[in-house]
């Protein structure tokens, strides 16, 4: 099937892309608008060509199912070329996106117009790539050095508007794209057409230009942000054929390397993971109303979640007092988004005006989902359910926010078992993108893909677990800790081993990361279990909370703390307390530390798939890149380890 159909107004072509969904830059795609152009070129009742695209969007990158295969002629900086060469001058009529190898077709044409809500980017370097069809050589000379600095390394889009100020597109089309495109090209055939993007002038910058943008992204994990700048500037120094073999040279480079790749995997997965294949064909049901139990900090926090996505929330606590602080939690949230710039006070008070809150459980009634967030203790979850149940439509999804607990312990009792599962948000929970969705036995395929869908509509990043302790994430993190203290009784440092996972790409170490969380949680846990029975033995951090140290909250747990300061500072009473439970003398490297806390994530992530508890190593990866801040740029911790 033809990807490129033609046809003639008057003097113009009419060239438009169908390859849905996206209008994928695929080889035959390439070889299509190559001989698209030889063909319009040699007729000469053509005088000029319109580009535009089928479907939702313009040519919003390459081909995905042809990343890591051999090139096939004609390459894209061929094409790019031909077209900018074509005697006929052409048009990118642009709608949806343009990204990446999208938008330097579009740079290589004459004009460029596009609909007010379009959006144009060059999101290479997040796949550890820069662009390799012109995007570092020909964006300098159309919108200056400054702004295609920001475009390149940044990876992310400008809206119309923004592009429309900068000279990346000519105009701004109102009403029907191509019609509109239509009146621009015969317009501009009318007067002195301008110099091709790659005859343009550049206008040079001094050493400290480059030296404040090569400083800008001097940073973990980008690695393609660096060479992007390195082949913006040599770009601007030299002649633009020199300029486009050097841009190849560092994408060729680039793309066979390790951060690629790793990007490359995280990418796919979380292409996946939104659709999983056993879902394929099931029905969502419709959420049109959220209640949600408790006003907490996770409550409070998934309310904002759902009422950033425009669904309305019946937010239900205890008592007026409780009702109260719910309501303070919630606007605390949305005020600090308005102080950062994101919200508006009229935004602000729209959100608010979405929340009903209340102590009356019988508000539940019109829900179509109520999601319980109280405190992590198996008799309280079971109160909270048992007066849901009295109260919701029979057909309402009933979902726990628990992190650790058995699902089907919580829902034991409660009529209609199909509808209940787990809904694991991670805190803060209107910002965190991870979802951990636990589906029980009993779960129905249709309430499983509505919990997918609801994950789909909060910009969330889900993943489907298994029930056992602490599900993907937390069951992993529990042996990273354990690991992590196993290396101080081994006689390393606490500050030692955090400083190692901060030159990994983490942000914070493992202990600074207990302290700022509350050593306390974990604590709690593992007393409930010895409650029941179970033989838990003590950590170090056991013992620290039972001196007296929860972390930052009491002014020291692995660290100390000055008060009002959240800088870690190496502490003497922990050491003291750790001191005869060190039997070592240290001596691994940076490396070598952050090399074993990684395998030990890994090997309890590989017995995680062989129980089934997750579907594949990428959803294992996903978790702690979305939850745990696992460096993004290594792929996770089964990736980087070999396991796929």
């Amino acid at each position: 099937m033809d990807l490129i159909d033609c046809r003639m107004d008057g003097d113009i072509a009419v060239l438009t892309v169908n390859n849905p969904p996206v209008n994928a830059i695929s080889a035959q795609m390439r070889r299509e608008l190559w001989q698209s152009a030889e063909d319009l070129d040699a007729d000469p009742d053509v005088r000029a060509v319109v580009l535009t695209c089928a479907g939702r969007t313009f040519i919003a990158g390459a081909d995905v199912r042809e990343f890591g295969q051999p090139p096939v002629e004609p390459h894209l900086p061929d094409l790019v070329d031909r077209i900018e060469q074509a005697g006929k001058p052409w048009i990118a009529a642009i709608h949806g996106t343009a990204l990446g190898g999208g938008l330097e077709i579009a740079m290589g044409c004459r004009f460029r117009v596009a609909v007010p809500d379009a959006r144009m980017g060059l999101p290479e370097v997040n796949l550890g790539i820069i662009p390799g069809a012109s995007g570092t050589v020909r964006t300098p000379r159309l919108v200056g050095v400054p702004a295609a600095v920001d475009l390149v390394t940044s990876g992310k889009p400008w809206k119309a508007p923004q592009a429309l100020k900068a000279g990346l597109i000519d105009e701004i089309v109102e009403g029907d794209l191509t019609e509109g495109a239509l009146r621009f090209a015969r317009a501009a055939l009318s007067r002195d057409l301008p110099q091709p993007v790659s005859e343009r002038p550049i206008e040079p910058q001094d050493d400290a230009f480059w030296s404040k943008a090569a400083e800008k992204v001097s940073k973990p994990g980008m690695q393609a942000q660096a060479r992007a700048v390195e082949s913006l500037r040599f770009a601007t120094e030299n002649p633009f054929p020199a300029a486009m073999a050097h841009e190849r040279e560092i994408f060729t480079e680039l793309r066979d390397s390790d951060q690629a790749a790793a990007l490359r995997h995280v990418f796919f997965a979380e292409r996946a993971a939104p659709r999983p294949p056993e879902l394929k064909g099931i029905q969502p049901r419709d959420i049109g109303r959220v209640g949600i139990i408790g006003g907490g900090t996770m409550g409070a926090g998934i309310a904002v979640a759902c009422r950033n996505a425009g669904l309305p929330v019946v937010m239900i606590e205890r008592d007026q007092a409780a009702v109260a602080r719910g309501l303070d939690n919630i606007r605390s949230i949305l005020d600090g988004s308005v102080r950062r710039g994101k919200l508006t006070e009229a935004q602000l008070d729209d959100r608010m005006d979405g929340v009903e809150a209340t102590q009356d459980y019988a508000a539940l009634s019109d829900c179509d989902l109520v999601i319980e967030a109280v405190f992590e203790e198996i008799g309280v979850k079971r109160t909270v359910f048992d007066q849901v149940g009295r109260v919701c439509r029979d057909d309402a999804v009933l979902a726990t926010n628990t992190s650790y607990l058995d699902p089907r312990r919580i829902f034991e009792g409660v009529a209609g078992p199909e509808r209940c599962l787990g809904l694991h948000f991670f805190s803060p929970a209107h910002i965190m993108k991870l979802l951990e969705i636990v589906p029980t036995p009993d779960t129905a395929p249709e309430v499983l893909a509505t919990a997918f869908s609801l994950a789909a509509k909060l910009g969330k990043m889900p993943v489907r677990a298994g029930i056992c302790e602490g599900f993907i994430g937390n069951r992993i993190f529990k042996r990273y800790r354990a690991e992590a203290e196993r290396l101080l009784v081994e006689g390393h440092s606490v500050e030692e081993v955090d400083a190692a996972m901060r030159d990994y790409g983490f942000r914070m170490g493992p202990f600074e990361a207990q302290d700022l969380s509350g050593l306390d949680i974990a604590f709690l846990q593992r007393e409930g279990l010895r409650a029941e029975g179970q033989d838990v033995p003590d950590t170090l951090s056991d013992r620290l909370v039972r001196a007296g140290r929860k972390g930052q909250k009491t002014g020291g747990g692995w660290y100390d703390y000055a008060e009002g300061d959240r800088k870690p500072r190496p502490s003497e009473e922990t050491r003291a307390v750790l001191a005869p439970h060190v039997g070592g003398t240290g001596g691994l490297s940076s490396q070598q530390i952050a090399d074993r806390l990684v395998a030990a994530m890994a090997d309890e992530g590989q017995q995680i798939l062989s129980e089934g508890i997750a579907s594949r190593a990428s959803d294992i990866d996903l978790v702690e890149i979305h939850g745990y801040g696992f460096p993004r740029w290594t792929g996770g911790p089964m990736f980087a380890s070999g396991v796929r």
